[in-house]
């Protein structure tokens, strides 16, 4: 598993705020979110067993967040099954795990789920993405008052 950074370009905090909201408080209590802090991507690489470690430790964050909205996994691949999600300890009563349908797309599953409001996260495993579509993540993220959060499994 490897992470690259890119100092010239900072990443938006999707954590931060999760992890640092005070009890009883939401994400919506904070000022508006631009759209450009709205989109954020992970690329993982290397072995599944640890990428699903890595995971894990987000995935388990992000269910015990403060804000009482679902965490919403879009087509996740197979690694993420509803077995493991079990067994990595999160809050499964705030984990919603939805399939695109018919000739729906990941994408537009995505941007429906954001867009609704009902997630205050929802990750995705959409790849290549475009940076037309990173933008349509990010607008349906914003008017949501939500986070997107795109993983890339290299």
């Amino acid at each position: 598993m490897q992470y690259s950074h890119s100092p010239e370009r900072l990443q938006p905090g999707l954590f931060g705020a999760v992890l640092m909201a005070s009890p009883g408080r939401t994400l919506l209590d904070t000022a508006p979110v631009d759209t450009t802090e709205t989109f954020s991507e992970l690329a993982l690489r290397g072995s599944y067993q640890h990428c699903r470690y890595l995971l894990g430790s987000i995935f388990r964050e992000l269910s015990l967040a403060a804000d009482a909205r679902w965490l919403t996994l879009i087509a996740p691949p197979a690694l993420i099954s509803p077995a493991w999600l079990r067994d990595a300890q999160l809050n499964r009563e705030r984990i919603m795990l939805l399939q695109p349908r018919g000739e729906q797309s990941a994408l537009n599953l995505a941007c429906e789920a954001l867009r609704l409001g009902r997630s205050h996260t929802v990750i995705s495993w959409l790849q290549p993405l475009a940076p037309s579509a990173c933008r349509l993540l990010a607008n349906a993220a914003h008017q949501g008052g939500a986070q997107s959060l795109n993983i890339r499994l290299d």
